[in-house]
């Protein structure tokens, strides 16, 4: 058996298949924005501990929604649970996504539960 990945132009076709899923009205992007790569792709285990804070920030709206939080709340939980690049300069910065959600569920206790999220 043999394992084949996309490569040239089919990894660009697939990956421009992918870009519609992952942005959706629930997801808002400008048009001309460019879609963080870490909202199409993953790694080899599919449990990466970060993502990036534009991918968080895709989810924010639908985060909110979801958990009957306002938009606001998850925006800051997010700033909140933002690693630094390494030293600064090494890396980029990522959204701890196991801090982000356990700080998501202590805030959703506190929430009303049938709240309607304000804002964008």
């Amino acid at each position: 058996m043999t394992i084949r990945r996309p490569s040239g132009e089919k990894a660009t076709e697939l990956i421009a298949a992918l870009c519609p899923l992952s942005v959706s009205s629930s997801r808002p992007l400008a048009a001309n924005a460019p879609v963080p790569a870490d909202a199409v792709t993953a790694s080899a285990s599919g449990l990466d501990p970060h993502i990036s804070p534009q991918n968080a920030e895709l989810q924010a709206l639908r985060v909110a929604r979801g958990r009957g939080l306002e938009v606001a709340q998850v925006r800051a939980l997010i700033a909140r649970h933002t690693d630094p690049a390494d030293f600064g300069v090494l890396g980029e910065p990522g959204v701890n996504v196991l801090e982000l959600n356990l700080a998501l569920d202590a805030a959703g206790r506190v929430a009303a539960p049938n709240a309607r999220p304000q804002g964008r």
